[in-house]
């Protein structure tokens, strides 16, 4: 026997979450039948609001309420220095960890031949654009340890030599080809403070 059709209907909206298989996903909706009504309430608002309200920081590309968000509206931050990563969870991530001062770029993916993905594909021509508008002294590039993440930062690199900009990558402690959104707050303290430069 099915479960009624609002359940299954339900069911299937949330297979649709990376890692949640079926016998997950019931136990999601399930657990929601038994919830308070006005917490049902909640949760479907902040459903709703979360395409609506969340936009993209027109200077960084990183998740915002407002169209510039508030990291780079900081002035207590770093503004010279950009730390490069390749989706807004990895933003988080070093937020959380709490030791790094300046503001980020998103790139929104990697380069890869292989998949089709070229430079102008992701957020490149925005970086380099940043660097050349503003007083940019070190460009740290975080991205996964990984064909595409070198790729990615040999290419950034390459952009920016003799454009008078430290470029450094992040030191490798960080297992090859490890989500960067998944890494515990020491490993990432710790391998930002050991980055390594790629050139002056």
């Amino acid at each position: 026997m099915n479960y009624p059709k609002t359940i299954q209907n339900l069911i299937e909206c949330f297979k649709k979450m990376p890692g949640v298989g079926e016998k997950t996903a019931e136990r999601y909706v399930l657990s929601l039948l038994e919830m308070d009504e006005e917490v049902l309430e909640k949760f479907s608002n902040y459903l709703k609001e979360i395409k609506s309200n969340i936009k993209r920081c027109k200077i960084c590309n990183n998740l915002s309420e407002e169209d510039i968000c508030s990291i780079c509206q900081d002035s207590t931050r770093d503004h010279s220095t950009i730390c490069v990563v390749e989706e807004p969870k990895n933003v988080f991530s070093f937020e959380k960890a709490g030791t790094y001062l300046g503001v980020y770029h998103v790139l929104d993916g990697l380069i890869s031949p292989l998949e089709g993905i070229r430079p102008e594909n992701i957020n490149i021509p925005s970086l380099l654009k940043r660097i050349e508008e503003e007083k940019i002294k070190e460009v740290i590039i975080a991205v996964k340890a990984c064909v595409e993440g070198e790729t990615t930062a040999m290419y950034i690199a390459k952009k920016l030599e003799n454009k008078n900009v430290k470029v450094s990558k992040i030191a490798y402690g960080i297992p090859l080809g490890a989500d960067m959104g998944y890494i515990d707050s020491s490993t990432l303290e710790i391998s930002l403070e050991n980055r390594q430069q790629i050139h002056n």
